[in-house]
């Protein structure tokens, strides 16, 4: 009996030992291999709103904050936050203020259930990325909203939402963050600045004569808006009007002119105006 008791308290012992030694060494190892953390990086990680959608250009928000305290970035980049966030980022690294340009989601599409023509009927899974892989989907034109919400699913703030086959940003909801525009298979979502005001809501660089049959409010390229802009900011080119922003002084000619109403002048807070 007593050699079964001295025998278990060795054991004990033993592993004891063992235990208290590895805790040594794991706090040693601990000191001599830690990596130190700049406080400047925690102090700009937590300043930003931890939306990781890249709009900065880096990866996530502790890309961003390391690039910002190594004096690697601009402190204007992080689009979601916007001038307040910016700020404080400012003061925490002790560099000047720089104003953020925001920006909002833009479906450039108006081929909803009523203007767009259908190539076929789609019972397949109900998401944009499934219904692109069967032809480019069910509408005629391939080159529109595919109106099954991915953007919709993909919005962290609830500011998308799918009517009558066509999606629509509140643009009183969005960010900026871009996770919309990512998702978007047929990149029919862009991220304007929100100083815009007009707008070619058409992606379709088919002749007119196609896009006619596919799309009631498609661009035709007929030039009209090119002709009436007294600023010269409209060109078309591969049958699609496109705005120069720099140039536009919002006169609003072009969009009385578009005879397919696919330019718009925007608001931004949530309605075009037609």
């Amino acid at each position: 009996m007593t050699i079964i008791m001295n025998t278990i308290a060795m054991a004990i012992t033993t592993v004891t030992a063992l235990g208290l030694l590895c805790s040594v060494m794991l706090a040693v190892a601990s000191k001599l291999m830690s990596v130190k953390v700049d406080e400047k990086v925690e102090l700009v990680r937590e300043a930003l709103p931890g939306a990781n959608c890249g709009a900065c250009g880096f990866s996530g928000c502790d890309g961003y904050a390391a690039e910002l305290a190594a004096g690697d970035a601009k402190t204007n980049l992080c689009t979601p936050g916007g001038d307040a966030v910016s700020r404080k980022i400012s003061s925490i690294l002790s560099v000047d203020f720089e104003d953020v340009i925001e920006q909002i989601a833009v479906v450039h599409c108006t081929g909803d259930d009523a203007a767009r023509h259908l190539k076929m009927e789609y019972d397949g899974i109900g998401t944009c990325v499934a219904a692109k892989q069967l032809y480019g989907g069910r509408n005629a034109c391939v080159y529109g909203c595919l109106g099954f919400g991915d953007c919709a699913a993909a919005c962290p703030n609830g500011a998308i939402c799918i009517e009558n086959g066509l999606a629509h940003v509140d643009t009183r909801k969005c960010t900026g963050c871009g996770l919309c525009a990512k998702s978007c298979p047929n990149n029919v979502i862009f991220m304007e600045d929100d100083t815009i005001t007009t707008v070619v809501l058409c992606r379709n660089v088919e002749k007119g004569a196609i896009v006619r049959g596919k799309c009631s409010h498609g661009c035709i390229g007929c030039g009209i808006c090119a002709r009436e802009c007294p600023a010269g900011a409209i060109v078309v080119a591969d049958n699609l009007a496109r705005i120069e922003y720099e140039k536009c002084e919002s006169c609003g000619k072009c969009v009385e002119a578009c005879v397919t109403k696919c330019v718009r002048q925007a608001n931004f807070s949530g309605i075009f105006k037609a």
